[in-house]
């Protein structure tokens, strides 16, 4: 039994990147870092398998946008290196969540550096920037509305509603380290951007081929494959109505359903079998 549980965590942590070095977690006497460990966002981030799920909702949100879509079109080998892009994320969520000040501040510090040279033209003539505060502020939002309706669908249905607007006010301050402006750090704010910046949302044939890049990507492992499809469908339930319309992705009633008990089965296994981890380890400090 021990043997199962090793090999599920081992093969969780080679997705994500944990233990790879790719970042220190310890922390200094005394540093909780960005939020510490009695935060919302300690308890949001915590849960892989809606980390998981939300993280596929939230990228298929954001390459709606024409300048997210850009972003990765022109600077990424996302055909070839989808799961690169998925582990970075990761170990950079992780990092400002449960690392040190210094930690979180030096990860924030490189993303911006990267964005210094994510800079093109749309194909209407329309100049892009990953540093544009408006385009940051769409990102960030995407990614975190989705993390927290995939913790509460996967995790915690009753997740206090002032326990929800806490979680996004404390990660706004991520995205605004980042540059981001006017982001919103409540639900109804949330709801608000969200209906506003819909009209500037569009489809293409780019759009569709990063999809099925994200949505076909070879699972981590022949054992992983299952659980990598559920959490992969998990993620286009997530997504707004309008959202998975736009992609293509509509599904029958009764789908929703069995796709969450398949998720919260998925997810029983893998808290069994993740006895280390980013929110674990913190903890353990």
């Amino acid at each position: 039994m021990g043997d199962i549980r090793d090999t599920i965590q081992a093969q969780v942590h080679r997705l994500v990147g944990f233990g790879d070095g790719g970042v220190d977690l310890t922390r200094p006497p005394g540093d909780d870092g960005l939020f510490g460990p009695e935060s919302a966002a300690w308890r949001v981030h915590g849960d892989f398998t809606a980390m998981m799920a939300g993280g596929v909702a939230a990228l298929l949100l954001q390459m709606l946008h024409p300048g997210a879509l850009a972003g990765v079109w022109d600077h990424s080998n996302f055909r070839r290196d989808m799961q690169g892009r998925l582990k970075r994320t990761a170990q950079f969520i992780s990092g400002t969540t449960y690392g040190a000040t210094e930690t979180a501040e030096r990860l924030i510090a490189r993303v911006r550096s990267i964005h210094d040279r994510v800079a093109g033209t749309l194909p209407d003539g329309t100049p892009y920037s990953a540093n544009d505060p408006a385009l940051l502020t769409w990102v960030h939002v995407a990614e975190v509305a989705m993390f927290l309706a995939a913790y509460r669908r996967y995790r915690e249905a009753d997740f206090p509603g002032s326990e929800q607007d806490r979680y996004l006010g404390e990660v706004a301050t991520i995205a605004e380290r980042l540059g981001a402006v006017a982001v919103p750090r409540s639900r109804a704010e949330v709801d608000a951007y969200l209906r506003a910046v819909r009209p500037q949302l569009r489809v293409d044939h780019r759009t569709r081929e990063v999809a099925r890049a994200l949505l076909r990507q070879q699972p981590a492992s022949l054992a992983m494959a299952p659980a990598q499809a559920l959490l992969m469908e998990g993620g286009i339930a997530l997504l707004p109505d309008w959202a998975r319309t736009m992609h293509g992705l509509d599904r029958s009633p009764i789908h929703r359903p069995a796709v969450r008990a398949g998720v919260a089965g998925v997810g029983s296994v893998l808290r069994w079998a993740l006895r280390d981890g980013s929110a674990k380890r913190a903890r353990a400090q």
